[in-house]
């Protein structure tokens, strides 16, 4: 922690809970002035004392007091031993396809976000690496899909929308025999509900816009490592692709992340009343949402989890339906982001995934009559209340 290092005594912490660790962060207060929120560094660069002589901190695109404060808090909550922050989750995954070579082969969930199947689809074609989208969750698939020059497996878990759950240990086990690396995206669950890492997992990213800032005012990417030498690799992209997270944001991002706790257990116990009555709607077909018991994948998801998050996708029975259930929602926000305090729901096929080839999204179920909703910390009632006035 540069020139911090001296003030803070971490061991007191690590037996603490999550919850406490997440109000607490890192440093958490300010060991110079004892502010209790940890303050913003709005700078550009810093002085330095003599030639060669630094507090630390040269150049805020390299390290900034903030923005390291929130990459400990990060990889003190994910168990890893570096944490990158990013402009952007767009910046985090291309971060973490960073370590890819030309030649390379890596395998993606087949149903990911689709700013990360166009990243697969048209940016790692022109490096030369070799994309292959496979179900996850089926364990056989992953394995008849490793090639010679697999170097990495991305994973979504839950994927994003089909709500699809892959087994991370069992993936990783796999992967770690034939020298691959795993990446996963933990945007949906957050290290409060899933630990990749301590599941076999080498690499961990989030789209911290989502859950961990949880407001959406700003936006934020992160990166995990639990291997130094992939550590290296990362820190070397984020420096000279120059994609760092600005002060203001890093803060931002540290203040959500202090209720993250309470968010995540309202967002999780509203989803499970909403999905349930969805379920039990006339117009609704089909529910997607890992709470539920007969789920495909639950007993993966109680194997690694301790929540199951607030993202619900669900199918009603005809494409009228979708679109006056868009446009008649009045609480609810139409919108394309997830994870914040208010519910927002959105029509994949146009909006998150509207680059995915037609076939591709057919066979995924992304059609039509689909929707996918982020359930917010509002009163569970009154997101039923609106869901039902839309689909009347």
């Amino acid at each position: 922690m540069k020139n911090f290092s001296n003030y803070t005594d971490y061991d007191k912490k690590e037996n603490w809970k999550i919850g406490s660790k997440l109000v607490h962060g890192a440093l958490g207060s300010d060991p110079m002035t004892g502010a209790v929120s940890f303050p913003i560094f709005q700078t550009a660069t810093f002085r330095f004392r003599a030639l060669g002589d630094s507090l630390g901190f040269d150049y805020t695109r390299c390290q900034n007091p903030t923005v390291e404060e929130l990459e400990r808090t990060m990889a003190i909550l994910e168990e890893g031993t570096e944490g990158f922050a990013l402009a952007s989750g767009m910046a985090a995954v291309m971060c973490a396809l960073s370590v890819l070579k030309s030649k390379d082969h890596v395998i993606l969930s087949d149903d990911i976000y689709g700013g990360t199947y166009e990243i697969a689809q048209t940016v790692l074609p022109d490096h030369n690496i070799e994309t292959s989208f496979v179900d996850l969750s089926d364990i056989e698939l992953f394995k008849a899909n490793i090639k010679e020059n697999t170097k990495m497996v991305f994973i979504e878990t839950p994927t994003n929308p089909m709500m699809k759950v892959a087994d991370i240990a069992e993936i990783s086990k796999i992967a770690k025999e034939k020298g691959i690396i795993v990446a996963v995206d933990n945007t949906l669950l957050t290290p409060y509900y899933q630990k990749p890492l301590t599941l076999g997992a080498d690499i961990v990213v989030h789209s911290g816009t989502k859950y961990l800032e949880g407001h959406n005012d700003t936006m934020a990417g992160f990166v995990v490592v639990k291997d130094k030498e992939i550590g290296d690799k990362m820190r070397a992209f984020l420096k000279y692709q120059g994609g760092c997270l600005a002060p203001l944001n890093a803060w931002l991002t540290l203040r959500g992340i202090k209720t993250l706790e309470l968010r995540m257990q309202k967002h999780s116990e509203n989803a499970m009343k909403v999905a349930t009555w969805l379920r039990n709607h006339p117009k609704v077909k089909k529910v997607y949402y890992i709470g539920f018991e007969d789920h495909k994948d639950y007993q993966t998801t109680i194997k690694q989890t301790t929540g199951f998050g607030g993202m619900l996708s669900f199918e009603v029975d005809s494409k009228q339906t979708a679109l006056k259930v868009i446009e008649k929602v009045d609480m609810i926000l139409f919108a394309g982001s997830l994870g914040g305090v208010e519910s927002l729901i959105t029509y994949p096929m146009i909006v998150t995934h509207h680059e995915v080839p037609e076939e591709v999204r057919e066979a995924l179920g992304i059609n039509e009559r689909f929707l996918r909703l982020s359930v917010g910390i509002e009163d569970a009632d009154d997101i039923i209340k609106d869901l039902e006035q839309a689909l009347e």
